[in-house]
């Protein structure tokens, strides 16, 4: 009978109800208290006693990957990034790593497209005059006068794209990877270098995955490249940008504003300088907020899961339906 640790954030208010499946598949569960993730020391407490995972951003270093052998077999994400695992020592120890692609492509873009529409229209500084009770007409932009750099052309990417379209936005776009030439055709961008890209643009939206080539991407010297008054928007992860180089962007004027859903330590610390700029809007992580995209990645994440052990599924979607 296989163990399983339990740690994936979104999936734990609904563990009773999947408890089921699980039961129906002889495993048992772990489920330890989890507060956005396990570091590498939480997970080296239960090192060696479960044959599989459903976690989130939790730390699979190679030092935790190597001390849960022998009976470590397939870690299932809950989602789409693994850049908290170590997925080459994985592959060099035996251990499966799954996860599930395009999971939240569409909340993720609304959510930029969100923020673009906030900043461009002044909603958020309008809304804050009238509460202090002034009377206040302060200047926007339509989105048709406005150019968009998407960084990273993914799933994520192409969505954004495709939304910021429907605004008549001029569309630039930047990628370490071709990208087909029908999407750019059809949807009007144009491909450049990321200097290029970061100079034209009035929203830049870092939607790259994290790995070596994308770790700061967006630096201290990156940021000199910014148009004047753009606003950057990262819905990616957290260490694609310097934190400390984009604060002081922001706080020089050298850019317009930021919203940011990732953070490079999160939660965020109670004493960043982030939290007390008004021209940033921050968000706790949440921009794949969606309880229809959220139950399809519980469903795919088990059945991963279960696929990793070998298991038969042929009851699955059966065993789904019945609760």
């Amino acid at each position: 009978m296989p163990t399983v640790l339990l740690t994936a954030p979104y999936l734990l208010p609904s563990v009773e109800r999947f408890r089921v499946v699980f039961g129906r598949y002889g495993i048992e569960l772990i489920v330890p208290e989890v507060h956005e993730r396990l570091s590498e020391e939480e997970l080296l407490r239960y090192a060696g006693q479960y044959d599989g995972t459903v976690c989130g951003d939790d730390h699979y270093t190679e030092r935790v990957l190597q001390a849960c052998l022998p009976r470590l077999k397939v870690i299932s994400k809950w989602g789409t990034g693994i850049d908290s695992i170590d997925s080459l020592a994985a592959a060099r120890l035996g251990i499966q790593v799954r996860n599930t692609p395009n999971a939240f492509t569409l909340p993720v873009s609304d959510s930029v497209l969100g923020y673009i529409l906030l900043f461009a229209r002044s909603l958020v500084g309008m809304d804050r005059k009238m509460k202090a009770g002034l009377w206040v007409k302060i200047p926007g932009r339509s989105l048709s006068e406005c150019t968009l750099g998407v960084v990273g052309v993914g799933n994520i990417g192409k969505a954004v794209l495709r939304r910021a379209r429907g605004f008549g936005m001029k569309l630039l776009g930047n990628d370490i990877v071709p990208i087909a030439p029908d999407f750019l055709l059809e949807n009007g961008v144009e491909m450049t270098s990321l200097e290029d890209l970061l100079a034209r643009s009035d929203f830049v939206s870092l939607n790259c995955n994290l790995n070596p080539t994308s770790y700061h991407l967006m630096n201290a010297g990156r940021f000199e490249w910014m148009k004047p008054g753009a606003v950057l928007i990262n819905t990616a992860r957290g260490s694609i940008l310097d934190e400390p180089a984009l604060v002081v962007s922001l706080q020089s004027g050298r850019i317009a504003g930021a919203a940011l859903d990732v953070f490079e330590v999160e939660p965020l610390p109670p004493g960043s300088p982030l939290l007390q700029m008004e021209n940033v809007l921050l968000a706790a992580h949440n921009s794949n907020s969606s309880p229809s995209a959220w139950e399809r990645v519980h469903r795919n994440t088990i059945r991963n899961l279960l696929e990793g052990f070998g298991m038969d599924l042929g009851d699955l979607e059966v065993n789904f339906r019945n609760f």
